[in-house]
């Protein structure tokens, strides 16, 4: 028996592997587009599985489709939301720029099940695609599968947060250097040190949840060019209420079919939220490789978490690999920010031909950054411990703590104090009482390094 079968479509017949569940549109995606290994990712499929699904249902209750039909392509996108078909749908990114071929993917296996479940012929186009065109399904997925991305990664962040909180509390008490322009800087707690970290994880999930209702905005209705063309009338309104309830994401027609055809500003704005969030984990990740370095030669303030051998020649080195991981992961979202707002200005006239690209980029940081912020949650920031011996050391051996000096002796005096104690290799205070500024008990008094972290409580 031939492994393959014939199938036909618009431009005639081509062979199909037996036993697959898609069709002659597919196998030519297939057959033309050997580009990559990259393919499109499964929750934009799934969510132009719930899309066909909508439809349907939609369309038999406008009268434009047979309820009999309807049922079927509704059993059949059900089986394929439940990853029953997932090995038919293989197609690349590196396709047509509107995903035309990935929707018609869609459409000719919903409809291949539909027709076995009926034992009658069902149409990919006539009937899974009624009152649809890609143009407006694609840029419609596209945003159902990113709204459930960033759904996803924002309780991640908040964990993080969370996690960081718990050490802000622990730790606010412990006294250590700050430093500005990696130089000596006054006196801090290492618990408001990391206060400002949790803080931006906050302001990060905040960003996230404010950006949200952006993409809540579907195309679904526009058909080819916007006008809305064989599509029936609420059909718009219809299919975003029944796409909110199913996936419990609050959908809405968007208010200019055209917009959202030819424009992925959306996208590029809440992209913009990840790139933040990235930018600002790629700094905290930075400041704990400088403060666990070491663990004899660097800073040496705070431990982490020691995970795994770090060299292949230097027995007992330790690496902060979490840091790393997360520092290369921010570098892709930071490249794929740039990929998505170029993608975005390549709306030419009536339709976006960068689609495919853009989401692929897009989901990739949602899923990068997930991952990346649960296993550094989970195998280093809470692991983290206070060096007290070396954070106090280095504390009380900053020369700028001659600020708390300067209301008394005036800018010009604790300048020259601070120089003739680095100059001389002597301590602040042995400075500071040889120039007779103080005495040893005025200067104990006057320089208070846990007042000079929290002044409000005076």
């Amino acid at each position: 028996m031939e492994d393959y079968r014939i199938e036909k479509d618009s431009m005639g017949e081509i062979r199909v592997p037996r036993g697959r569940l898609y069709g002659a549109q597919t196998q030519r995606s297939l057959d033309n587009f050997c580009i990559g290994a990259e393919k499109m990712p499964g929750e934009v499929v799934m969510a132009l599985c719930e899309i066909k699904k909508a439809a349907a249902s939609v369309n038999a209750a406008l009268g434009v489709l047979d309820e009999t039909l309807a049922d079927a392509i509704v059993k059949a996108a059900d089986e394929a939301l439940a990853g029953d078909f997932d090995d038919d749908f293989p197609l690349s990114v590196w396709q047509t720029g509107s995903g035309t071929q990935t929707n018609m993917n869609v459409n000719e296996v919903l409809a291949n099940r539909a027709a076995a479940i009926l034992n009658r012929p069902v149409h990919p186009n006539d009937h899974v695609n009624r009152s649809q065109s890609s143009n407006d399904v694609f840029p419609s997925a596209m945003h159902i599968a990113a709204s459930k991305a960033v759904i996803e990664l924002i309780p991640t962040l908040e964990n993080l947060g969370d996690t960081l909180s718990i050490k802000v509390h622990t730790f606010m008490k412990i006294v250590k250097t700050g430093r500005t322009h990696l130089q000596d800087a006054t006196p801090i707690t290492l618990g408001q040190e990391m206060s400002g970290w949790a803080a931006m994880l906050k302001r990060n999930a905040d960003m996230l949840e404010a950006a949200l209702p952006a993409i809540g905005n579907l195309a679904i209705g526009g058909t080819a060019v916007g006008t809305g063309l064989n599509s029936p009338k609420h059909f718009d309104i219809r299919m975003c209420e029944l796409l909110s309830g199913n996936t419990g994401i609050a959908f809405k027609p968007a208010a200019n079919k055209f917009q959202a055809l030819t424009s992925k500003d959306e996208l590029v704005f809440v992209h913009g939220a990840l790139k933040a969030l990235a930018m600002d984990l790629l700094k905290i990740v930075n400041d704990i490789r400088w403060l666990a370095s070491g663990p004899r030669c660097g800073l040496g303030e705070i431990k982490i978490p020691e995970n795994e051998p770090g060299s292949s020649i230097m027995p007992g080195k330790v690496n902060p690999t979490q840091c790393e991981a997360m520092s290369m992961v921010a570098a892709q979202v930071l490249g794929n920010d740039v990929t998505i707002a170029f993608a975005a200005g390549q709306g030419n006239f009536e339709l976006n031909v960068y689609m495919p690209v853009i989401i692929y980029n897009f989901m990739q940081s949602c899923r990068l950054l997930t991952d990346a912020i649960r296993s550094f949650e989970v195998n280093c920031a809470s692991g983290i411990e206070a060096n007290e011996e070396r954070l106090t050391y280095y504390a009380t051996r900053s020369l700028m703590n001659v600020t708390a000096l300067t209301p008394v002796i005036g800018y010009d005096k604790a300048a020259m104090a601070a120089k003739k104690a680095n100059a001389e290799g002597l301590t602040l205070k042995e400075a500071v009482v040889g120039l007779g500024f103080f005495s040893e008990e005025e200067f104990d008094k006057r320089l208070d390094l846990p007042k000079m972290c929290f002044p409000e409580s005076d």
